[in-house]
C-alpha cells in the first residue's frame, strides 16, 4: 500500500475529514434537547420520542466494531465517503418524517452509516500526515470530539427555539455532501488495497444481537425500573447470551468479524481500558450537570447549555499546542495530569449546594476544559501506537465502540446511581419531619395551611436529597478518575514513535 500518499492539499482534506467527524459526533447530542417538541408536533409520549435517541445509539454502536471489516472490504476512502453521503441523505430523511415511527427508523440509518466514520477519520488523518505531525492531526480530532457534544445541545435547543426541529437534522446535507466531495477529490489517487474478507455471519448476528439488546436495556432501563420490568429482564438475558457466543466465536474463528485478538497489543490494552473508563466518566459529568442545573437550580435548557459551555473553551485554546508538544514528553505524565485535574474538579463538585451561583458552575467546567485538553490526544495516541498500519482502522472502530458502551452504561447507572440515593436522602431527611415538630407546628401556625407547608418542605427535601445524591456521585467520580492514573501507567514506551511507523509502514 502507498503509505506515502499526501492529499494535493492538506489542508483542505483536514477540514472534510473534520467536518464530517464534527457533524456525526454533534448528532449523537443535538436532538437531546429538541424532544419534548419532536414528541408535541408527531403526537406521541415523551417516553415513546427517547426512541430517537435510542435508535440512533443501538445502530451506531452495532456499526462501529465492523470498521476493520468494511474497510478491507471496501477501502478506507470508498467507506468514508459512502458513509459520509448516506448520513447526509439519512438526515434529509429525517426531517422531512411524518411520523415517530419514521423517524426513529431513519435515525437507526443514520446511526449505522455513522459508526464507521470517527475511526476512518483517525485511520486517514495519521495516514495523509507525516509522522512528526500526526500528534497534531489526533489533536484536532480530540478538539471535535470535545467541542461538538456541547455544541450539540446548545445548537439544538437555539434551532428548535427558532425555526422548527427538522433543521437540526437539515443542516448536515450541506455540510455532509461538501465533506465528502472535498475528501474524495482529494484522496481519488490514493492506493487501495481491498479484499474480500469471508462474512462471519455468526459473529455479525451475534454481535447486533448482543449489542443491541443491551443498548435497548441501557437506554430504557431507568424509564422502565430496571428489573421490576420484564421486558429488561428478557432483554438483558438475551445480550448476555448472544454476546457470549460471540466472544468465544471471535476468539476462535479463523477470519472474525470483529478482530478481538488486537488486544494482545500491551498499549492498545491499557489505552483503551483508560480511554473507555475515563470516557464513561467524562461522559457522565456531562449528563448529570445540566439535569441537574434545571432540576435543582432552576435553569432554562439555554442557560444550563451556557452554564456547561466554558468546557470546551481552554480545549479549543490549547488543541494544537498540545498537538505540537505534547509528544516531547512522556505521554503517561500528560495523560496523569489529565485524569488528576479531571479527578479534582469532581471533588469540587462534591461541595457544590443548591444556592451556588452561576460564575461558581462555569468556572468549575473551565477548569474541567484544562483537563480534558490533555487527555483525548495522548490516550489516543497511546493506544494507537502498536498497532500495525493495517490494523489501525479495526484499533480505531473497536476502541471507539467500546467508548461508546462505556458512555451508555455511564448515562444509566449514573442517572440511576443520583436518582435512587436521592430516595434514600429523602427517606433519611423526612424521618424528622412530622405534625409533632416543634419547628413544624411553628411554621403551620404562622401561615395556618399545614398542607402547604407540608408540601412546601416535602419540596425542599426532595431538592436536598437529590444535591446530597449529586455530591456522592462526584466524589465517585472523582476517585474513578484518579484511580485510573495506575493503569495509563501500564502502557510502555515508545508511544510517538511507534505510532509514525504505525501508520507508515513496516
Amino acid at each position: 500500500m502507498n503509505t506515502h500518499f499526501r492529499p494535493p492539499n492538506l489542508v483542505l482534506a483536514t477540514i472534510g475529514l473534520s467536518l464530517a467527524t464534527f457533524m456525526q459526533v454533534l448528532d449523537t447530542t443535538i436532538a437531546n434537547v429538541s424532544l419534548p417538541t419532536i414528541a408535541g408536533n408527531l403526537g406521541v409520549s415523551q417516553d415513546q420520542s427517547t426512541w430517537v435517541i435510542t435508535s440512533f445509539a443501538v445502530s451506531n454502536a452495532i456499526a462501529l466494531p465492523l470498521t476493520g471489516f468494511l474497510t478491507r472490504r471496501f477501502g478506507e476512502v470508498k467507506l468514508f465517503v459512502w458513509a459520509t453521503l448516506l448520513f447526509s441523505m439519512a438526515s434529509f430523511l429525517c426531517g422531512i418524517a411524518q411520523s415517530m415511527n419514521m423517524l426513529i427508523f431513519f435515525r437507526a440509518i443514520q446511526g449505522a452509516v455513522a459508526g464507521p466514520m470517527y475511526p476512518i477519520t483517525q485511520a486517514l488523518l495519521i495516514s495523509i500526515y507525516p509522522p512528526a505531525k500526526r500528534s497534531m492531526a489526533l489533536a484536532l480530532l480530540a478538539m471535535v470530539t470535545v467541542v461538538a457534544p456541547i455544541a450539540g445541545p446548545i445548537l439544538g435547543g437555539w434551532i428548535t427555539d427558532n425555526y422548527s426541529w427538522p433543521w437540526i437534522f437539515f443542516i448536515n446535507v450541506p455540510i455532509g455532501i461538501f465533506a465528502s466531495m472535498v475528501v474524495a477529490n482529494q484522496m481519488r489517487l490514493r492506493e487501495v488495497v481491498t479484499q474480500l474478507p469471508k462474512i462471519d455471519y455468526v459473529g455479525l448476528i451475534t454481535l447486533i444481537i448482543g449489542v443491541g439488546a443491551l443498548q435497548v436495556v441501557l437506554d430504557k432501563g431507568n424509564d422502565d425500573d430496571w428489573f421490576n420490568s420484564t421486558f429488561i429482564v428478557v432483554m438483558s438475558l438475551v445480550s448476555a447470551i448472544a454476546i457470549v457466543i460471540f466472544l468465544i466465536w471471535e476468539l476462535t474463528d479463523k477470519d472474525p468479524i470483529v478482530d478481538l485478538k488486537l488486544f494482545r497489543h500491551r498499549n492498545f490494552r491499557m489505552g483503551t481500558i483508560a480511554l473507555v473508563l475515563a470516557y464513561a466518566a467524562f461522559f457522565a459529568i456531562g449528563l448529570l450537570v445540566p439535569q441537574w442545573l434545571q432540576l435543582n437550580l432552576g435553569y432554562t435548557a439555554t442557560w444550563a447549555g451556557l452554564a456547561t459551555a466554558p468546557l470546551g473553551v481552554i480545549p479549543v485554546l490549547l488543541t494544537f499546542i498540545v498537538g505540537k508538544y505534547a509528544t516531547r514528553f512522556d505521554l503517561r505524565l500528560l495523560t496523569s495530569g489529565a485524569f488528576v485535574v479531571m479527578g479534582a474538579t469532581c471533588f469540587l463538585r462534591s461541595n457544590f449546594y443548591i444556592g451556588i451561583d452561576f460564575e461558581h458552575v462555569a468556572l468549575v467546567q473551565l477548569l474541567q476544559g484544562l483537563g480534558v485538553a490533555f487527555f483525548f490526544m495522548p490516550v489516543t495516541t497511546i493506544l494507537l501506537s502498536d498497532l500495525r498500519p493495517n490494523e489501525i482502522a479495526a484499533g480505531g472502530g473497536l476502541a471507539t465502540f467500546l467508548r461508546t458502551m462505556g458512555a451508555s452504561f455511564a448515562a444509566s447507572l449514573t442517572t440511576f446511581l443520583w436518582q435512587h440515593r436521592g430516595i434514600v436522602h429523602h427517606e433519611q431527611l423526612a424521618e424528622q419531619i412530622t405534625p409533632y415538630n416543634p419547628i413544624v407546628q411553628q411554621a403551620v401556625s404562622q401561615t395556618g395551611d399545614s398542607q402547604t407547608v407540608m408540601a412546601t418542605v416535602n419540596q425542599t427535601i426532595t431538592l436536598q436529597g437529590l444535591q446530597i445524591s449529586f455530591n456522592e456521585v462526584f466524589h465517585m467520580l472523582g476517585w474513578i478518575f484518579l484511580s485510573l492514573i495506575v493503569v495509563i501507567w501500564m502502557a510502555k514506551p515508545p508511544f510517538a514513535a511507534k505510532a509514525g511507523a504505525g501508520a507508515g509502514g513496516h
